[in-house]
């Protein structure tokens, strides 16, 4: 049960129902049933039964039931039938998507057909909450069938389902649709229960496609601050004309309906998940410690890249030529990938490592599995490069920073990842290990089956720090460094203040748990993001650092894979410990080529 059944997100907290509405609606959050009871005190039940059955003893009576969620798995439609009441499943995704046109007209002409048959009775909508899905389709059948004004019908809905549609881009298509855009109210502060979960879905739980409307505007919006990675030169803010065409593409590339950063996010592997090693396939890389990027390739002089806050940035003086013709350029190619600088003998060489890929050349090779697209990397982005460097196409020396591809090995290899044979050769800081499922298409969002390791001494949290002064007895004051998750209102935890602490206001940290001093110790500043982790992801690395999975204790559960399984695995690469090697990190794949053809 603990595998399928999963509160939602943000659902524990949340207000449980309206009061009627318009002298026709209740709206409600949705009703779990008995499968979720072991997850939640008594005092938190709201099962079908129980959403009737208040309703029932305010003299409303509910003759239809209209279901928003995008799921099956809340509860059985069967409960609300045997009570006489009528179900309707309209299923909408959520998750910064309004309802859409088709959907909005069924819901109104459901309801006015409903009214006109029983006038007396009343319609329950919900939605996960019952507030942005709901709110909006209880709008738009009071402004067309009702001949309410799109602001009364707004504020009819607030002040009967507290605080009413909060997520702005649906309150924004509302006003666009029945009334002036430019009259959009701004969306209401968010009430304490509602944090921001930027890394799960409202309905299926760990989907990936979640997203507020608040955070629409925010992260597609124009970051007049964008920095990209220090010491890479050749790169600068796209110009601002052009973003929102390129956050676009790269989310329609993603399939990705969210508000935030669309590119694949591994969850941290822990006790609760490790068992996934065993039941997938999995290859294993090294986790550097770089900063995030997918690459959009449109063209020639038009590559472009795009951080985990939605900033866009072009890149110039760098190609991909075509593998069948040199001369040509790719277009339509969505890379995912991260960029480090290699330090070797007093020289820093910048590079940016490829480990997915999304779209080629306009295919959907994110459908395919992990393998394929290694081998498209290789075959369509690698390797054709380095065919253009030996006909002189393309000058490394001109380039502001180098391409490679990250390489994976199977499971099994682990332990060789450890090995000085191995670290030794790189030529940049490793942060951990990543384990991606070997036949799983690309997975926008956070992916529950990729999974992130790092020693118990790295895991750390993004958080936003603020400085708190407390005003003791006799007037003195004490400083502390408050720090933030989500939106939460509450600090998820605070630093005694230093000296060093006096610019970080407002910042987002990155801090790793101090298990000697028993408190959080700073780290550095993340110039590439502007918001902090959510709460979940807070709690999740907070698992691990409470109950941290060892070096020695990952590779005891490795060793319990069946070797069948391990040994089965399709190969990419030659996985023996000879072949174990980073990137060589003074010279081009050309000379590793030949380097290893003459040992």
């Amino acid at each position: 049960m603990a595998e399928r059944y999963v509160l939602p997100p943000r659902w524990l907290k949340c207000p449980r129902r309206s009061d009627l509405i318009a002298d026709k609606f209740v709206a409600i959050k949705t009703p779990l049933d008995d499968n979720y009871k072991d997850l939640m005190n008594p005092g938190q039940f709201w099962t079908p039964e129980m959403a009737l059955r208040s309703f029932k003893t305010d003299n409303v009576n509910i003759g239809l039931w209209i279901d928003l969620t995008n799921t099956s798995r809340f509860y059985n439609k069967e409960i609300i039938e045997k009570k006489d009441v009528k179900y309707v499943k309209i299923q909408c995704r959520g998750h910064g998507e309004c309802p859409s046109p088709e959907q909005t007209r069924t819901f109104v002409n459901i309801c006015s057909n409903f009214f006109s048959s029983q006038p007396m009775k009343k319609i329950l909508v919900h939605c996960t909450h019952g507030f942005n899905r709901t709110g909006f389709l209880v709008c738009a059948y009071l402004v067309e069938r009702q001949d309410w004004s799109i602001e009364a019908s707004v504020n009819e809905f607030s002040k009967c389902r507290k605080p009413g549609i909060y997520k702005g881009d649906y309150l924004k298509e509302l006003f666009d649709k029945y009334g002036d855009v430019e009259d959009t109210p701004d969306p209401p502060q968010l009430p304490s229960w509602c944090y921001d979960e930027e890394d799960a879905d409202d309905d299926v739980v760990n989907n990936g496609n979640t997203g507020s409307s608040s955070g629409s505007s925010r992260r597609d919006s124009i970051k007049s601050n964008a920095t990209f990675m220090e010491g890479i030169s050749g790169v600068s803010p796209a110009d601002p004309k052009i973003w929102h065409e390129i956050q676009r593409k790269c989310k329609d590339m993603c399939e990705w309906h969210g508000s935030n950063f669309p590119g694949s996010q591994p969850v941290s592997l822990d006790f609760k998940n490790i068992h996934l090693l065993k039941q997938k396939n999995y290859l294993v890389s090294w986790k550097a410690d770089g900063t995030r990027y997918m690459m959009l390739i449109d063209g020639e002089d038009r590559i472009y890249f795009i951080d985990r806050d939605n900033a866009v940035f072009q890149a110039r003086g760098i190609r991909f030529p075509k593998r069948k013709d040199l001369n040509g350029h790719l277009s339509n190619t969505l890379l995912d990938g991260e960029m480090i600088i290699d330090e070797h003998q007093g020289q820093k060489t910048p590079r940016y490592l490829i480990y997915d890929i999304i779209r080629f050349e306009n295919q959907e090779v994110g459908k395919m599995k992990f393998d394929v697209r290694l081998v498209c990397i290789k075959r369509e982005i690698i390797n054709p490069r380095e065919e253009a460097k030996r006909a002189g196409i393309i000058d490394r020396a001109r380039e502001p920073f180098g391409i490679r591809q990250k390489e994976f090995w199977p499971i099994h290899s682990t332990k060789a990842l450890f090995g000085a044979s191995f670290t030794q050769q790189l030529s940049h800081e490793i942060d951990g290990l990543i384990f991606q499922p070997l036949e799983d298409p690309y997975r926008a969002g956070q992916c529950p089956e990729s999974l992130k390791w790092k020693p118990e001494t790295h895991n750390s949290i993004d958080f936003k720090a603020q400085i708190y002064t407390v005003t003791k007895v006799a007037q003195l004051t004490e400083k502390y460094l408050n720090l933030y998750v989500g939106r939460c209102t509450e600090p998820f935890s605070q630093m005694k203040y230093s000296k060093e602490f006096k610019d970080l206001n407002g910042k987002i940290i990155e801090c790793t748990w101090d298990y000697d001093k028993k408190t959080w110790k700073f780290m550095r500043v993340r110039t590439d993001k502007s918001f902090p982790n959510s709460l979940d992801t807070a709690n999740a690395v907070m698992e691990t650092i409470l109950r941290p999975i060892s070096k020695d204790a990952l590779l005891n559960f490795i060793e319990t894979i069946p070797h069948h399984q391990k040994s089965t695995q399709k190969r990419p690469y030659p996985s023996n410990d000879r072949n174990l090697m980073p990137p060589p990190p003074s010279s081009d794949v050309d000379r590793e080529h030949k380097k290893r053809r003459v040992s």
